[in-house]
């Protein structure tokens, strides 16, 4: 973090009397970098199954309780079929008043925007899949350490990058399964994490979100504003179909964070096998995780 970011943030917890551990960069991008070595976490591979593991053994040792929401897939074009696990890990799991945080943790089956030897490989998903869950496990740790006073949420989907283009159906199906099997579940709101690890982070305020939730929106970005991370632009980006989008038709208020343009123009890494550790970088995961904190510990 830089050196004057940081005074600015001490500065801001002192008034609040709310100086907490302070959110670790170095060991979220660990956490990317792990879930990376499993290789492709697409659905039905060993990297999916090694993944799954590893995530709840962690949030087992860090959360007050963690749930599997498993279910059954099938493709109806191509008769695949395989189990998707979605994992909810919960802090204060009684308290009625809570939040949630979001990620998914698969990574995509193929490199459609690669060349065409390599467009059937599935992808590393450094960024688009271990950079939101990496967040998510450091924002546990120092959970952990510190309880919120409200209950809070982490909550990692599987299958969101499944589809194949033109069939959105195949898409967002763990968020699309927790949605509809939600129940009485009634957060204040909830945010979702996507591709927030890229070094050269740029985040403007997700079309959807601006338009169905301004207010935590504009909660976001004022936080972020006066931590002072210009990386939250304050500017409207593009419409972007995601997970948060299965959870608002649901009746679920969330937004989506998302770095949709990284990295810098002519040298795109979505959907490659491109999307490797080394385009992402640990001050990019600690801004979005101190942000993050700052909106659970100000709840």
């Amino acid at each position: 973090m830089k050196k004057t970011k940081l005074f600015v943030l001490v500065i801001l917890l002192l008034a609040q009397g709310t100086l907490f551990a302070q959110f670790n960069g170095d060991r979220a991008f660990d956490y990317l970098k792990k879930q990376v070595a499993f290789g492709p976490r697409n659905p039905g591979s060993a990297g999916h199954k090694a993944c799954l593991a590893y995530l709840t053994n962690e949030l087992r040792a860090l959360t007050d309780s963690v749930r599997l929401q498993r279910f059954d897939y099938q493709n109806i074009r191509n008769k695949e079929r395989f189990t998707l696990t979605n994992v909810i890990a919960s802090f204060k799991p009684d308290q009625k008043k809570r939040i949630f945080l979001a990620a998914h943790w698969d990574t995509r089956p193929r490199a459609d925007y690669d060349t065409k030897a390599n467009r059937n490989k599935p992808i590393p998903g450094a960024n688009d899949g271990a950079s939101g869950v990496a967040v998510l496990l450091e924002i546990a740790q120092q959970l952990k350490l510190n309880p919120p006073v409200i209950g809070v949420d982490l909550i990692l989907f599987d299958g969101e990058d499944y589809g194949e283009e033109g069939h959105l159906e195949d898409y967002f199906l763990g968020s699309r399964y927790f949605a509809r099997h939600a129940g009485g579940y009634h957060p204040d709101f909830g945010i979702l994490l996507d591709m927030v690890g890229d070094a050269n982070l740029s985040i403007p305020k997700e079309g959807y979100s601006q338009k169905y939730l301004p207010g935590v929106v504009d909660k976001v970005w004022t936080i972020a504003e006066n931590l002072g991370f210009t990386e939250f632009e304050n500017k409207v980006g593009s419409y972007i179909s995601d997970d948060h989008i299965e959870l608002i038709k649901q009746g679920i208020p969330c937004i989506d964070i998302i770095d949709f343009s990284y990295p810098a123009p002519g040298q795109n890494y979505w959907h490659t096998l491109q999307d490797t550790p080394d385009k992402c970088s640990a001050q990019s995961l600690e801004t979005v995780g101190q942000v993050m904190m700052e909106v659970i510990y100000g709840e």
